[in-house]
């Protein structure tokens, strides 16, 4: 199965910046606001013996962290260059350190479980579109989301997603382990 670990903004912050994106560009393919996350880590394909496992181990990673604040601000492209956007994304403000420290856990969680997960640096963002084929000019999509800055929220849990690929994605959640700052199990 398909699995990945995410944080999921609560309604309020995405139907805030549902209404600030505005227009949405056909060149792009918008990704339904019911599926916006933000990735902590991608497991890709797990054997489903591993669940529980991964289960465990991410709930222990989420003990392990206390609840912060974040906020979805501004926008941006992958790569760089507006100009020939691959992926439109929003960012975001608060602590992004307790976030990128997360996702740290919740990779370790997943190698430990005998997931390959990939070493690259942790780059958080919410993905808001991607382009259809060829790169596209998202220059006018960032310059409209540019100043914005959304409603904070306390991120409480983490969320083990099951994502089936298809005519219509589906994202099931399997397990929601609460962050709980040292106080939950080890």
């Amino acid at each position: 199965m398909r699995l990945f670990v995410a944080v999921v903004p609560p309604a309020r912050a995405l139907a805030g910046l549902d209404e600030a994106i505005g227009v949405r560009e056909e060149q792009l393919r918008w990704v339904p606001p019911e599926q916006w996350h933000l990735t902590l880590v991608f497991c890709g394909e797990v054997a489903e013996r591993h669940v529980g496992e991964l289960t465990e181990r991410l709930g222990r990673a989420a003990a392990r962290t206390a609840p912060f604040d974040l906020r979805l601000v501004g926008a941006g492209t992958f790569p760089k260059q507006a100009a020939r956007a691959r992926v439109f994304w929003t960012g975001l403000g608060g602590d992004v350190t307790s976030l990128s420290r997360l996702a740290e856990r919740c990779a370790a969680a997943a190698r430990r479980t005998g997931i390959d997960v990939e070493e690259r640096p942790y780059r958080p963002h919410l993905t808001l579109a991607r382009a259809r084929r060829d790169p596209v000019d998202a220059r006018d999509a960032v310059s409209r989301l540019s100043s914005y800055d959304g409603e904070p929220w306390t991120v409480s849990s983490i969320r083990l997603v099951h994502s089936t690929l298809g005519a219509s994605v589906r994202h099931e959640t399997l397990a929601e382990p609460v962050l709980s700052g040292g106080q939950g199990p080890r």
